[in-house]
């Protein structure tokens, strides 16, 4: 018999990367988001309002595993936009866990959080180290690993957090737009490929751990199969870490666009968080994993497809 997964935000980067890795034979996948339907023409989509009790509550909640990604994504946005982001981030996810206590849910909930809970710092960021909330993002991602927390310790439930630092390409062979790299990555390289022109702020010297979907989405797969991996909080890693600068001027390299250094505007100056580098070894033992892509093999393979 079939197991059946379930998948909120399926619209999402990740989600989309996600959902081409699930063996089709083995498991029935549920698919939900706000938009009226799922943007890779997928089965069993449904649109869901996750601030309606009444439209989570018919979540298909009798699964193994359930993937959270729906939410709100940005950094000075939330400043304008708090309303939004308190509702969607945190008031969705207790719908959530509501929803999911009355309907005595056994699912694993698997939860995607980000490196802007993290103080930066020159050294390896283990999953305990010191946290600073520049931006309500920030402290709606922080606020929710802590209600998932709270509802464990009251009711039982089950979850996995994975935090995530800089996440970058598409899972091999998906087909479609679904992976066009997201955030920093995305960002230099439509510069790159639109204006031959990539523009950093100050020097570009702080760093950050990339991490390929191929790896990325293993490891959330792997996470969320393994009984080992439960009610706890994970860095995700990957191959390389390197500084913007060098992020870059790799894609520079492929693309021949000029890269320039101009100053800090002073609102983005504020929420520069500083170098993010993950420590995941805890993770990477506790799924004997080892990370198989690396940055600048990709971005010389786009060259290919460009």
């Amino acid at each position: 018999m079939k197991q059946n997964i379930t998948i909120v935000g399926a619209n999402s980067y990740i989600a989309r990367n996600l959902i081409s890795i699930i063996d089709k034979g083995k498991f029935d996948i549920f698919l939900y988001d706000r938009d009226d339907r799922h943007f890779d023409g997928c089965e069993n989509y449904s649109q869901l309002d996750i601030l309606s009790m009444q439209a989570v509550e018919k979540i298909k909640w009798d699964c193994e595993s359930l993937f959270w990604f729906s939410g709100a994504t940005g950094t000075s946005v939330g400043f304008e936009q708090y309303k939004s982001f308190v509702e969607v981030n945190e008031l969705g996810l207790l719908n959530a866990l509501s929803a999911y206590i009355k309907a005595q849910s056994k699912a694993k909930i698997i939860f995607p959080s980000t490196r802007l809970v993290y103080k930066g710092s020159d050294e390896p960021l283990t999953e305990s180290c010191e946290k600073e909330f520049k931006t309500p993002y920030a402290l709606n991602k922080f606020s929710c690993e802590n209600y998932l927390k709270m509802f464990q310790d009251m009711f039982g439930i089950s979850y996995c957090v994975f935090r995530i630092c800089l996440p970058y390409g598409e899972v091999d062979g998906i087909g479609s737009n679904a992976g066009a790299s997201f955030g920093t990555v995305g960002s230099f390289l439509r510069a790159a490929k639109s204006n031959k022109l990539i523009t950093i702020y100050g020097d570009g010297s702080q760093k950050r751990t990339l991490t390929h979907m191929n790896d990325l989405c293993d490891i959330m797969w792997k996470g969320a199969q393994s009984p080992m991996c439960h009610n706890d909080i994970y860095n995700i890693g990957g191959k390389d870490a390197f500084s913007l600068a060098e992020i870059a001027e790799k894609i520079s390299e492929v693309y021949g666009a000029e890269v320039k250094n101009v100053p800090w505007p002073e609102f983005d100056k504020k929420l520069e968080s500083g170098s993010t580098v993950f420590d995941s070894s805890k993770l990477d033992k506790l799924l004997g994993y080892e990370y198989r892509c690396g940055f600048e093999e990709w971005i010389r393979n786009q060259d290919k497809i460009k």
